[in-house]
This record gives C-alpha cells, sequence and structure tokens, in this order.
C-alpha cells in the first residue's frame, strides 16, 4: 500500500484512485461497507485525516480514538487498499469550503475517479456540505459519488459509539461483532519499570495514549509482533490499567507473552482483546499476586492454545 501524507504535487502515477473517503475509526463493518463499494472503478484508495478532526476542534476532550494512524493503516492493507491519502487536518484545511476542498484537494489535487462516503458524511468549513452537495460537486467536476447506507447489526447501528460502549464496558467480543475484526492496540514496546521480569512474568509495555480505553483489568489476547526477528503471532495475557498494587500510574498495556523469549524493547505489537477475564485488583501481597497471574495465565491456555 503506497501512503501520501499530502495533496500537493502528487505524481501522477499516484493520482487517478476510486476513494472511500472519512475517519475510519476502527474501520468497522460499517466503514467496510463503504471501502468495497469504492472498489473495482479504479486503483482502490482511502481519503482521510489525520489528526482526526475532532481532536483538532477540541483539543482537551477526553481520548476517543478507537485506532491510532499506525493500526488505521495496517487495517486498511489488510483489506486491500492500495493508496491511503492522510491528509493533515490543520487550520488551512478546517477553513475550507466544501467547493474548495472538492476543486484543490479530491480533483487538482488526487485527481479522484469516484468517491465513495457514508450516509452521515460532512465536509467543509463548518460543515457545510453533506452528501448532496458532494453529489453536485462531483457532477459538476466529472466524478462519480456514492453514497453507502449506515449498516446496522441485530437492530442495531454500528458505530464507532457503540463500539467505544462495549470496550468500556469489557465486552471485546461485541466490539469484535461491529468491527468484523478484533480490537487492536498496536505500538511501539517501551521501557517500563520491568516488575514483571522480576516477579518471573516479563511483559511487553506499550502507551495507550490518545485512545479510547477498554474497561480496566486483564485480557486473554491474541498478538502479532510486526517487525524484527521475532516476528510472529502469539497468545497472551495483558493487563490495562494504572496498576494499583504499585500506587497511582499511567494507564498503559502489559503483554505477558506465552511460551516466549527475547527483547522485544522498540519492536511493533498488535495486541488483539479476545477476552476479558477479570477487573484490576489490589492484592495484599505478591505471592497473592503472582497466584494470580498464573491463574489467569492458565486461563488463557485453556481459551486461546487451540485457536
Amino acid at each position: 500500500m503506497q501512503k501520501f501524507s499530502h495533496w500537493k504535487d502528487l505524481p501522477e502515477a499516484a493520482k487517478g484512485a476510486s476513494v472511500a473517503m472519512g475517519n475510519f475509526d476502527g474501520v468497522h463493518l460499517g466503514h467496510q461497507s463503504v471501502i468495497d463499494l469504492a472498489r473495482g472503478q479504479g486503483p482502490l484508495g482511502i481519503v482521510t485525516f489525520e489528526p482526526h478532526p475532532r481532536e483538532f476542534f477540541a483539543p482537551d476532550a477526553p481520548p476517543f480514538r478507537l485506532m491510532n494512524a499506525e493500526a488505521r493503516a495496517n487495517r486498511l492493507e489488510k483489506l486491500g487498499v492500495e493508496r491511503l491519502y492522510e491528509l493533515p487536518f490543520d487550520r488551512d484545511l478546517a477553513a475550507m469550503s466544501a467547493e474548495d476542498f472538492v476543486r484543490q484537494i479530491l480533483v487538482e489535487g488526487l485527481g479522484v475517479t469516484h468517491v465513495t462516503v457514508g450516509g452521515d458524511f460532512r465536509f467543509g468549513k463548518g460543515r457545510e456540505g453533506g452528501t448532496d452537495t458532494l453529489i453536485a460537486l462531483g457532477q459538476k467536476y466529472g466524478f462519480g459519488v456514492t453514497v453507502a447506507p449506515l449498516l446496522h447489526l441485530d437492530g442495531t447501528e454500528v458505530s464507532s459509539t457503540a463500539i467505544r460502549k462495549a470496550l468500556a464496558e469489557g465486552r471485546p467480543a461485541d466490539a469484535a461483532a461491529m468491527l468484523g475484526h478484533l480490537h487492536r492496540i498496536e505500538g511501539a514496546v517501551i521501557h517500563g519499570e520491568k516488575r514483571g521480569r522480576e516477579l518471573g512474568y516479563p511483559t511487553a509495555n506499550m502507551a495507550v495514549d490518545g485512545l479510547h480505553l477498554p474497561r480496566f483489568g486483564v485480557y486473554a489476547v491474541k498478538l502479532d509482533v510486526l517487525s524484527g526477528p521475532q516476528a510472529g503471532s502469539y497468545i497472551g495475557a495483558a493487563s490495562l490499567g494504572v496498576r494499583p498494587m504499585f500506587g497511582e500510574n499511567k494507564p498503559n498495556l502489559e503483554t505477558y507473552i506465552l511460551d516466549f523469549e527475547g527483547d522485544l524493547y522498540g519492536q511493533h505489537l498488535s495486541v488483539a482483546l479476545v477476552d476479558f477475564l477479570r477487573p484490576e485488583m489490589k492484592f495484599s501481597n505478591l505471592d497473592a499476586l503472582m497466584d494470580q497471574m498464573g491463574a489467569d495465565c492458565a486461563q488463557v491456555r485453556f481459551l486461546l492454545a487451540a485457536s
């Protein structure tokens, strides 16, 4: 997959795609339906924005994203996207009128042949443009427009909001049903306080800054090491939270990988939440904590070893 971070001065070979356009936070089943409708009309492209416009307009709001940019790009590539146009959402873009956005970015910049959006798509300064606006501008500037209907599952609209609720309540399987894939947290392995190593359970630590956080607790996880000599697929037990046994701490994700030995610092991981095992707990002593960690790993092995 080719990735482009701007619309200006693109080579001609990078233009002419049939694009699905939106934020695609989570790349859930509704997003996938939009992407599927963009297929078959030229190279398959995605037009999206970084940072998410909501982050630009409300930088101090609580984190809400289901995916960082890296995880979104990885998921889009798995869906067969050939070109990812990840446009910088800044003051200039926010001030563009709907028609200027279409003319300058979609037509002159990207040379799109077709644009597919969801039924609730808005664009332009002050969200002035909707799907009717896009259809009219497509007719004016010579590209086709398809509007995908909103998707429902068991009578409920598939949305990032519904997925966030399921994750916040510790229901990763329900979130996965709407996503069409397991919810993943992706990023580089960072140095922690190395308590797990001292206890015999060394963990891969990952930051969760800027993400909507699922319910704090311990999860059975499937994970992929995406880089380095130990790249591959594994299973493990992951603790998401603030580690109350050791005082007040910044939230992070710590994953103990079963049947693994090696150094993963700096490598990139993709950790998929499969089952919620238990809430975060503060134990009376380290022996009790270690006993529970052993039980957690045994439960993970029972749940996932055959998967």
